[in-house]
């Protein structure tokens, strides 16, 4: 009887899986799920960890062994989509940025829209003026600090912490400035609140970049936000999208389209190409979620989407969650006691020290991890001094949201580019690799100490997959080359399957019309042609003679 039991556990334990998931404040939840269990299950242990009802925005992110980045599907299996052994360990963050944060319903959700966006902004994706920055940073530290006490805040405080990947003495005392004078009584849910309506207003708001390049092989990044679609190159915008404007998106390999509605009912085509085929893949994916969340009036409306063409079957997606209008109308018949908040304070940064400042203090936690490389193309640069440009075409064939000039401060006159941790794809490029001894903030980082926390730049956002392990016969568990000789010959067994089919509706057609005596008006006038008469008695009927000699004698057999 022991013994039943003790094999029955040991089999319960054996069909279940540890996901172990990095949460916005950088804290870890680690729960054993069964491993037929669907991402939705996971989410739902999630949210309920967390006290969220609002949690549409959100998603769970991970990395697979090939470092491609992909975003968990609800609707699937966890063991089927992560492609490598347990544990599995994936990253909780916001998937669909809210347009109006002020308009959450409940103080929960502000906060973790509030941690996400206080990430970007720290890893160089909300890009914005120096004065927007240092207003931001300043809500930061009321937020996290309260209000100035000089007992408690001495002359440099501001020096202490990172807000932005770059920091000038300039900006630190303007930050302290703001903070001492501006925003005294501000309690942490206001100064939340107050760093969300500024940050919605900036054009990068809500951006994920996906590196890319164009036809002419200059680098780009491609990203979706709350708003429409936007190609950011070099240190310019170079087009803005709506959502309403962009009728379809498709993938071939490595190449993304996006067709757009012109005037007069004509349609743009913009093309990019993506560093390998998963990337592009992933672009299109959160390209037809982001427009179906956004767009929609209702779920109702949503439709599975193919990137191919009629002879290959392709990829085919179809978008599983409620739209961003549902999700409003459902918020805002929430009711009940506002849960607590654990808010977290200003924790060490692990970043290098500052030779004017010494060790500073950073907003955004820190994952503890071996420092790493990781490859970053180059691309989208400090919006430095120039407005984001008019897009390629005119302005009345595109609806260009434009910064004026006197916008176009920036931080740093260096080049900007966001964190290598924010990169959906890794790009491959030898040249293009970011090594741990690059200079952090002005100052070079040593790559003493693997398992320190130390890295080139901050990887705090960088889900970092586990190894992968070998199977029992020592190969990888992810084969490339196979699986793309299985989909060529998949593809080619499916277009001579189609034209089988073709060719047997043809010849039906053919046998209906030359044998069948069906006195349909159609079927008598193409018989009548010369054309077919001449086919008919010089082609059809020595073929039916010949088969029907071949068959003559198995039809004897058959009868005696």
């Amino acid at each position: 009887m022991l013994s039943r039991l003790m094999s029955g556990s040991s089999r319960s334990l054996e069909q279940q899986c540890v996901c172990t998931v990095r949460l916005l404040d950088d804290s870890e939840y680690t729960c054993s799920v069964q491993k037929d269990a669907k991402g939705q299950q996971l989410f739902d242990f999630l949210c309920h960890h967390l006290n969220l009802l609002e949690k549409d925005y959100f998603g769970i992110r991970y990395v697979d062994p090939e470092k491609q980045r992909h975003w968990l599907e609800f609707t699937k299996g966890i063991a089927k989509q992560m492609r490598a052994r347990p544990p599995y360990v994936m990253c909780f963050r916001v998937k669909f940025y809210p347009p109006d944060p002020a308009a959450l319903k409940e103080e929960i959700t502000r906060y973790l829209v509030f941690l996400q966006v206080k990430r970007d902004l720290y890893h160089g994706r909300l890009l914005c003026k120096t004065s927007d920055a240092a207003l931001l940073a300043a809500y930061i530290l009321q937020a996290e600090i309260g209000d100035y006490d000089p007992g408690k805040h001495p002359e440099g405080y501001s020096s202490k912490f990172q807000f932005l990947p770059k920091h000038s003495e300039k900006l630190e005392r303007r930050i302290a400035e703001i903070h001492r004078n501006e925003l005294s009584g501000l309690n942490p849910a206001a100064s939340e609140l107050c760093f969300l309506r500024k940050a919605q207003t900036l054009e990068t708001y809500g951006v994920d970049p996906h590196p890319c390049k164009d036809v002419s092989g200059n680098s780009a990044f491609l990203a979706f936000t709350p708003f429409g679609f936007i190609v950011l190159q070099g240190n310019k915008r170079v087009h803005f999208i709506k959502w309403s404007d962009a009728t379809k998106m498709k993938f071939e390999g490595k190449t993304f389209h996006l067709y757009m509605r012109e005037k007069e009912e004509k349609r743009l085509v913009l093309t990019y190409l993506a560093p390998n085929p998963e990337a592009c893949k992933h672009l299109w994916k959160c390209g037809v979620e982001y427009q179906s969340f956004y767009k929609l009036e209702n779920s109702n409306q949503v439709r599975t989407v193919s990137s191919s063409n009629l002879f290959f079957k392709g990829s085919r997606f179809r978008y599983s969650g409620r739209v961003a209008k549902e999700v409003m109308e459902s918020s805002a018949k929430i009711k009940r006691e506002p849960p607590e908040i654990h808010r977290m304070g200003m924790v060490p940064s692990r970043s290098c020290p500052s030779i004017s400042h010494g060790l500073r203090l950073s907003s955004v936690p820190r994952t503890r991890r071996r420092a790493v490389h990781i490859s970053i193309m180059e691309g989208l640069e400090a919006l430095r001094d120039s407005a984001h440009s008019t897009p390629i075409r005119s302005s009345d064939h595109l609806d260009v949201l434009s910064l004026h000039a006197s916008q176009e401060t920036v931080i740093s006159d260096e080049a900007y580019t966001p964190s290598c941790s924010i990169l959906p794809t890794p790009v491959s490029e030898p040249n293009l690799e970011l090594t741990v001894g690059q200079q952090v903030n002005g100052t070079s980082c040593s790559p003493q100490n693997d398992e320190s926390d130390v890295a080139s730049t901050p990887v705090s956002d960088a889900e970092i997959p586990p190894p992968a392990l070998p199977g029992p016969d020592g190969a990888s568990p992810v084969e490339s080359e196979p699986e793309q000789a299985n989909k060529f010959l998949q593809s080619v067994f499916r277009l001579l399957a189609v034209t089988f089919f073709l060719l047997l509706v043809l010849l039906l057609l053919l046998v209906i019309l030359a044998e069948s005596e069906l006195e349909l008006a159609f079927l008598r006038d193409i018989r009548l042609t010369p054309e077919f008469q001449q086919f008919h008695y010089q082609y059809f009927c020595p073929l039916r003679r010949w088969i029907s000699c071949k068959l003559h004698p198995f039809l004897r057999l058959i009868d005696s």
